[in-house]
């Protein structure tokens, strides 16, 4: 569910015109619906009420200021993944104790500025991690909570760059050599190791998958009970898919519904990590139609937003649904491309789309996660400029990047 929709053949965003958007700021353009933001966060918080979990937003998916200040006012934590993102959950007064650590490659630099702000725990991916980060607290004089992040081999069936939980993949440690270090964690003098942390995937619309992964870590929580190895946490990750198209993923009840049995057996205090099923369809990205091409085998669109802007589909072959700003029920098979030079530069190809002429306008719909916060400057190209709508109130939250911020770091 989402708050862009027409009204008297006008598309919207909340109680604002996108097309107004577009006149006044420009594009490529990323516009975000605060209500819908909101309105997904609330819904897990809701759904979870019985256990009460920590939801701690995941920064990567949408790390824009104003996005974290909103969820962190409503009392969701954020997870992290990087310095940078440290930084900028402390900048919008996001609690420490609320900001967990995730990331295979963590750097000295990373942890020791994460420790001395009093994260509330580390996910450590491997043993060398887990034995650096304790070197690291004892040379800071810091005793450091840890969550051991598991590999608990279990297919998530998503795309394969998005799977994370299975035994090929590069995260997580697995669940023999996870058990082995638990039973030895005393002798990391420096970390209160007191929690498991799993995340099995991305863009993920069934519970099967999730269900498989907690059963499993279930029996190992057992398993170190009968050694007397008690914990107090339970992370488990995000990974909820959304509507891109014609995708039918699990609500946020239904998911409760199918996890919380498992969780409560635990007898640990939850943890969650979602991302795009708070953002993803918060989100569209506005381009302006330049250029209409006819050659003898297609017809393209071409416009101002490239990969550069939303990379999601040249990188997954990820599906975004299309509309124009002005309703149009005519529509004609097409490839929506950008001005990036290369042919992976899509935001769709073999489409029907609404007919449009040049200069007028269209909305690439669930942009909201992991579109601007994956963009670059490639080809030279500006970053977009960012606005959140809260019923007629319109932001700038992120003003379009100048050619100087783009040389603005480097020397001749």
């Amino acid at each position: 569910m989402h708050d862009f929709r027409y009204k008297k053949n006008q598309l919207y965003c909340e109680d604002v015109i996108v097309k107004k958007l577009a006149k006044t700021f420009g594009t490529p353009l990323y516009v975000y619906s605060r209500k819908t933001l909101l309105d997904h966060y609330l819904k897990l918080k809701s759904a979870f009420s019985q256990i009460n979990p920590l939801i701690c937003f995941s920064v990567k998916a949408n790390s824009n200021l104003s996005i974290l200040k909103a969820l962190v006012s409503q009392g969701a934590g954020l997870d992290i993944v990087s310095g940078g993102e440290l930084y900028r959950a402390l900048k919008i007064g996001c609690p420490a104790q609320k900001i967990v650590y995730a990331s295979v490659g963590k750097t000295d630099k990373e942890i020791a500025a994460a420790i001395s702000k009093g994260i509330f725990f580390f996910n450590v991916e491997s043993l060398a991690e887990l034995e650096n980060i304790n070197r690291i607290s004892a040379k800071l004089k810091k005793i450091t909570r840890a969550a051991i992040r598991l590999n608990p081999d279990v297919e998530a069936k998503t795309h394969k760059y998005v799977t994370t939980g299975k035994i090929t993949n590069k995260f997580g440690i697995d669940l023999e050599s996870a058990y082995k270090i638990l039973l030895l964690r005393d002798k990391f003098k420096n970390l209160n190791i007191c929690g498991l942390h799993i995340h099995i995937g991305s863009q993920i619309t069934e519970s099967a998958p999730f269900v498989a992964a907690l059963k499993k870590v279930s029996d190992f929580i057992q398993r170190l009970k009968d050694k007397g190895v008690e914990l107090q946490y339970l992370n488990i990750g995000g990974g909820m898919g959304i509507v891109y198209d014609r995708e039918t993923p699990q609500t946020a009840q239904i998911y409760a519904g199918k996890i919380i049995p498992l969780l409560k057996k635990t007898g640990l205090k939850i943890i969650m990590e979602p991302g795009r099923f708070i953002a993803g369809n918060s989100g569209i990205l506005v381009t302006k139609v330049i250029y209409i091409k006819h050659t003898p085998k297609k017809k393209f669109i071409i416009v101002d937003a490239g990969m550069n802007d939303l990379i999601r589909p040249a990188l997954y072959s990820a599906h975004h649904r299309i509309l124009p700003l002005a309703k149009n029920l005519k529509s004609e098979k097409a490839d929506v491309v950008g001005p990036i030079c290369e042919s992976g530069d899509f935001l769709a190809k073999e489409r029907y789309i609404a007919k449009v002429k040049e200069g007028e306008y269209l909305a690439v719909m669930g942009a909201g996660a992991y579109g601007f916060s994956m963009s670059s400057n490639y080809n030279s190209r500006l970053r977009a400029a960012e606005v959140m709508v809260a019923a007629d109130k319109i932001s700038l939250i992120r003003k379009r990047e100048s050619f100087e911020d783009l040389i603005r770091n480097e020397k001749i």
